[in-house]
C-alpha cells in the first residue's frame, strides 16, 4: 500500500512532459525534432514571419497538470540570430520554461508541442533578462498560418511574439496570453557544465553551442539564413 501511494505522489509531482530518463541534451533534440517536424507541414509558418524574427522558442511536449490540476509546464529552448543586431548566424540555444494555468485549457489532456516568434529587439531582449508574462510584460498573438503573412491583422504583425501549436496532428496558431516564460537556469548549468545567464549564452557567447543542437542550428540556418527585418527595427 505504501509502494502503491509513494508511486501516486511521484504522478502529481513529476510533471507529466518528462521521463525519469529525460536530459537537457534530449530536450535541445526534441525541439530540433519539433521545429523540422512543423515546417514540413504543408500550411506551416509563413517564411517571411521566420525570415523577420530575431529568436525562435521551441517547446516539446507541453502536457496538462496530473490528475486535473489546471496549471501546466513546459520545457524547451530558446535560440536566436547572433550578430550585435541579431543578423549573423543562428548561434546556441537557452533552455527555457513555460508556465501558466490558462494553458492546461488548451491543452486537453493532451501533449502539444509549441513554437513561439520573437519579433523584435524589444521581445528578444525582455526574454533574455527577465521573467515575461505574455500579453502584460511582453505583446502576444495567435500567429497566422499560410506560405506569407499577408492579410493578417494589425495586432498579429505589431505583436512582439507570434505562437504556434501542434496537438494530435493539427497545426494552428494559438494564444498564450497569461502564460510566462523563463530562462532556466538549473537546466541550463546541467547542459553547459556552468551557471550562466540566458544573455551570456545566447548573446555574449560565452559558451559552444552542445552537439545536441547542431541540427537544430543546421535547420534554422538553412531555412532562414538571413534577417529580412527592416534595418531600423533591429537597432
Amino acid at each position: 500500500m505504501n509502494k502503491l501511494y509513494g508511486l501516486l505522489l511521484m504522478c502529481v509531482f513529476v510533471p507529466l512532459g518528462f521521463a525519469a530518463g529525460d536530459t537537457e541534451a534530449d530536450r535541445v533534440k526534441d525541439s530540433g525534432v519539433v521545429l523540422r517536424e512543423i515546417l514540413n507541414i504543408p500550411d506551416d509558418i509563413p517564411q517571411d514571419l521566420i525570415d523577420k524574427a530575431e529568436c525562435l522558442i521551441i517547446l516539446p511536449s507541453v502536457k496538462k497538470g496530473a490528475f486535473g490540476i489546471g496549471g501546466s509546464y513546459g520545457r524547451g529552448v530558446m535560440i536566436c540570430r547572433g550578430g550585435r543586431h541579431y543578423t549573423g548566424s543562428w548561434g546556441p540555444p537557452a533552455l527555457y520554461a513555460l508556465e501558466g494555468v490558462s494553458i492546461g485549457f488548451q491543452l486537453g489532456g493532451q501533449a502539444t508541442d509549441f513554437v513561439l516568434l520573437v519579433m523584435n529587439v524589444k521581445g528578444a531582449e525582455s526574454l533574455l533578462t527577465s521573467k515575461v508574462k505574455l500579453g502584460a510584460d511582453a505583446s502576444a498573438a495567435a500567429g497566422p498560418k499560410g506560405r506569407t503573412a499577408e492579410g493578417a491583422t494589425d495586432i498579429v504583425m505589431s505583436a512582439e511574439i507570434l505562437s504556434y501549436s501542434r496537438n494530435k496532428g493539427l497545426f494552428a496558431g494559438v494564444s498564450l496570453e497569461g502564460s510566462t516564460l523563463r530562462s532556466d537556469g538549473s537546466a541550463n548549468e546541467k547542459l553547459y557544465g556552468q551557471k550562466l545567464s540566458a544573455k551570456e549564452i545566447i548573446r555574449l557567447h560565452k559558451v559552444k553551442a552542445p552537439r545536441s543542437a547542431a541540427a537544430l542550428i543546421a535547420l534554422l540556418n538553412r531555412k532562414s539564413p538571413k534577417n529580412l527585418s527592416e534595418p531600423k527595427s533591429l537597432e
